[in-house]
C-alpha cells in the first residue's frame, strides 16, 4: 500500500449503493446484512475474459488510477509493477469492465490487483477474473494463488474467502507503518494490517 495514495481518499467511485445505484468513495461505503430474499439481483451482463494486449494499456492505467492511485502496488514485501505484470482484462458490452494483475512471487501466483468498476460489480465479473487467474496458476505448475489485504477492506475479504482462499498471515501494524500511521480505509476504519491469504489451485 502506497502513501502516496492521499490518505486513501480515492478521487473516483469505488463502490455502488445496493439500495439507491449511486456511487461511493471509499471512506463512505458501508456493509449491509440482508436474507437472501432481499438480496439484490443481478441484472444480465454478458462478459468475457481475456489476456491483455498494447492496445488495452490505457484502460490498464485508468483502472489503476481510479481503484489504486497508480499502478505500483506494494504486498508481501515488494512491489510490483502493473503495467510489467501478466494482466487478465474482463470485458462487458465491449467496454472495459475489471482487470486482474497477477505476478510469480515466493513460488505462488500472486494477485496483484483485482478491480472491478462500480457499475459491473455484483454480476460474477470479479470471480470470472479470480478463475481464470487460478487457471493461469494451475497452467504455470504453481501450487496456489495468494493475495493481501488491507485490515479494514472487509468486501475484498469477503469476496476472497467467498471464492476458497484462506487467511494464512497478517503482517501486523505493517501498512501503519508505511503510511506513516492510521489513515482511514473502508467506511472510515483506520488502516493497520496486510492480511495475507492463499487458495490452493494445484495437487
Amino acid at each position: 500500500m502506497s502513501p502516496e495514495r492521499d490518505e486513501l481518499e480515492m478521487p473516483y467511485p469505488q463502490y455502488r449503493c445496493a439500495a439507491c445505484g449511486k456511487e461511493l468513495p471509499l471512506t463512505e461505503a458501508r456493509l449491509t446484512v440482508t436474507c437472501e430474499e432481499h438480496r439484490p439481483g443481478r441484472a444480465d451482463v454478458t462478459y468475457a475474459v481475456r489476456e491483455a494486449v498494447q492496445d488495452d494499456r490505457h484502460d490498464i492505467e485508468e483502472i489503476c488510477d481510479r481503484s489504486w492511485g497508480e499502478t505500483d502496488v506494494d504486498a508481501f514485501g515488494r512491489t510490483f509493477d502493473v503495467l510489467a505484470a501478466e494482466n487478465l482484462v474482463a470485458t462487458a458490452d465491449d467496454a472495459f469492465a475489471g482487470l486482474v494483475s497477477l505476478a510469480v512471487d515466493g513460488g505462488d501466483l500472486a494477485v496483484v490487483l483485482l478491480s472491478v468498476y462500480p457499475e459491473y460489480q455484483g454480476h460474477g465479473v470479479g470471480g470470472a477474473l479470480i478463475e481464470a487467474a487460478a487457471t493461469r496458476a494451475a497452467e504455470k505448475g504453481l501450487p496456489s494463488l495468494k493475495v493481501a489485504v488491507s485490515n479494514d477492506d472487509i468486501p475484498s475479504l469477503f469476496f476472497y474467502l467467498r471464492h476458497g482462499f484462506v487467511i494464512h498471515d497478517i503482517a501486523v501494524g505493517l501498512l501503519a507503518d508505511n503510511l506513516g500511521g492510521r489513515v482511514p480505509g473502508f467506511a472510515g476504519i483506520p488502516v493497520r494490517d496486510e492480511i495475507r491469504l492463499h487458495r490452493p489451485v494445484c495437487p
